[in-house]
């Protein structure tokens, strides 16, 4: 029995290949954990550094044979990608000047791409990659993972209904502190270096996160903005703080801070919905809850897994109520949508999906790049690039 559907590409777990997420790495693992959560996953080749002995390493520490280790990814893709049991699908786990090129290689060899966010480093290269996506027989999707939430579908559903009528507000935010000083190491100093992070600093790091929460659960298109970023820190060559106003499609209007310099915040992204007929709140550390308040009514507390949680939720909540489920599980979500969607690929059908992909990748890299514009014309308004 345990190799039981073995051979059944729609039992099986998904062969599963990672670019970067080596050693010393934050994210790499994060995306191991969660491509295991559902056993839809298993990870049988990487390209885990670009320096080739610290690959090396961090593929026998995860139990990889050796010759599914590489040194760079361009040979994994060229070899994989003829082999018979070759990787399905790769994770890219780098800094963002590597998502471009690193995709690039797999998509064209119809590997399945599934990339850490922001989309690319540059906005040039994002439509570059939109357009290798385009002409590729492979999926790509983009890991957004606030939007695998349950209480953010349930807050993109409750808009989607209608309950809070036409939208007027949104204001959202994402504080951090962990750059407040002028601190060294890995993550501090790549996501800090304009060639390697790009342009755009907290706006490009969590800024992103929060413009792309607000488009999930609102459905709404930004058009123009207006941005007064920071770079607080002396030397920072990328902002580490950035208030900016939006305006949407229909009318709404929206505040977005995003700040790395901000004592006493954690991780805290929050977000505040207003329409005609009620507004909601969400907490992202605080995420079983959400906050829904029709118009003239007591405010309504809605749980995961709780009374009032749409039936179509359930997939993505494993725990019981009231037992903490977040970050972990939000991204597991996402790669279990992706599977959903690999294995019907491969069935020759589409499968519906709420995973983020390049048309979401696009628009980030567009409200970076329209945010620095804006703030070198102090704090101008200006169109998000088309």
């Amino acid at each position: 029995m345990a190799n039981e559907g073995k051979d059944n590409p729609q039992v099986r777990p998904i062969r599963l290949g990672m670019v970067g997420g080596g050693k010393d790495a934050f994210i790499g693992a994060v995306h191991r954990i969660a491509s295991r959560i559902d056993g839809r996953y298993e990870l049988v080749a990487g390209a885990l550094s670009s320096t080739p002995e610290k690959a090396l390493e961090s593929g026998r520490a995860l139990g990889l044979r050796e010759d599914r280790i590489y040194a760079s990814f361009e040979d994994m893709a060229k070899r994989e990608a003829r082999l018979k049991d070759g990787i399905e699908a790769v994770a890219i786990v780098t800094p963002n000047h590597v998502h471009y090129p690193a995709a690039k290689e797999f998509l064209k060899r119809g590997i399945h791409v599934i990339c850490d966010k922001p989309l690319t480093s540059t906005l040039p290269d994002a439509k570059k990659l939109a357009k290798a996506a385009k002409s590729s027989d492979a999926l790509f999707f983009l890991t957004h993972n606030y939007t695998g939430y349950p209480m953010v579908r349930q807050a993109r559903e409750l808009v989607g209904n209608g309950d809070l009528g036409k939208i007027r507000v949104v204001q959202v935010e994402y504080a951090q502190d962990w750059l407040s000083t002028d601190v060294h190491n890995k993550q501090a100093d790549w996501r800090t270096d304009p060639a390697r992070s790009g342009i755009g600093g907290s706006t490009g790091d969590i800024g992103t996160h929060a413009f792309n929460l607000v488009c999930f659960i609102t459905g709404l298109t930004a058009e123009s903005l207006a941005a007064d970023l920071q770079s607080f820190v002396p030397g920072r060559q990328v902002d580490d703080n950035a208030h900016v106003m939006l305006r949407f499609d229909g009318g709404a209007r929206g505040l977005l801070w995003c700040s790395q310099v901000a004592p006493g915040n954690e991780n805290n992204l929050k977000i505040r919905v207003y329409g005609e007929k009620g507004g909601l709140e969400w907490h992202q550390e605080d995420p079983n809850y959400l906050q829904f308040t029709p118009l003239g009514e007591p405010q309504k507390l809605l749980t995961r897994g709780g009374a009032g949680m749409s039936a179509a939720l359930a997939p993505t909540t494993r725990v019981p109520p009231g037992h903490p489920e977040g970050y972990l599980e939000g991204f597991a979500n996402l790669y279990n949508e992706a599977a959903d969607a690999i294995r019907a690929h491969q069935s020759g059908k589409s499968a519906a999906s709420l995973v983020p992909g390049i048309e979401d990748g696009l628009a980030g890299e567009r409200f970076i790049d329209a945010c620095v514009r804006s703030s070198s014309r102090n704090a101008a308004w200006v169109k998000l690039d088309g």
